[in-house]
């Protein structure tokens, strides 16, 4: 006796067999679903960028002079320390003698160089306090090698004094032998001659530089 086929187990194994069916034929790249709950998400992997998010940033980095100065020249030793110098500084420019000048066109010429150094975006001030000589202040000492480099280059300086660094050009002699010098010229040329006012210009100009010195 030959027992039909029930229609209901066809039908089951029909559909246990058809997930495997369509799977072979899609022989496609399967897609993976990726929720959004990240509670059980462990991220161990961290690049430099992220162990440095969130730190304190440090405006200068720590930079001790060198520990030998024992082959350095003294200017070189001076710029060393100068430029590790953190708070604000002053000093005096001394401009080149032997040149007449007033009281406003020294005051003319600090303001022009306020302007120019600003304009390099240097916090600094500078004033006229006799007729050849310019008082500067600035905030940051660290740049006073800037400041001594700029002053430098101009024709009008002769030397500029950094607290207690004093700076002329490479081969330039000490200011006082400079005037000394200028004041033996002017004698010679007088062949002995007093000049009232060219002494007064003299002894001004001497007394400034005692005031300075």
């Amino acid at each position: 006796m030959v027992t039909e086929p029930n229609p209901a187990s066809f039908l089951l194994l029909l559909l246990l067999l058809l997930p495997a069916i369509f799977s072979a034929v899609d022989g496609g790249p399967r897609k993976f679903h990726i929720t959004d709950d990240l509670r059980d998400v462990v991220d161990d992997e961290e690049d430099e960028a992220w162990k440095e998010w969130g730190k304190k940033k440090t405006s200068d980095e720590f930079d001790p002079p060198p520990s030998d100065m024992s082959n350095m020249e003294l200017e070189e030793i001076q710029e060393a320390f100068m430029k590790r110098t953190m708070g604000p500084v002053f000093g005096f420019v001394k401009l080149r003698p032997g040149i007449k000048r007033t009281p406003d066109t020294v005051a003319d010429l600090a303001r022009k160089w306020t302007k120019m150094l600003r304009a390099g975006a240097m916090e600094v001030n500078l004033m006229g306090i006799d007729r050849s000589t310019v008082m500067f202040n600035m905030a940051e000492g660290r740049r006073s090698i800037e400041l001594k480099e700029f002053v430098l280059n101009q024709p009008e300086a002769y030397e500029i004094k950094i607290g207690d660094n004093l700076f002329r050009r490479q081969g330039d002699p000490p200011l006082e032998q400079v005037i000394e010098q200028i004041h033996r010229t002017k004698n010679e040329a007088s062949d002995g001659t007093s000049h009232d006012e060219e002494e007064k210009e003299e002894k001004e100009e001497e007394k400034d530089l005692k005031e300075e010195l």
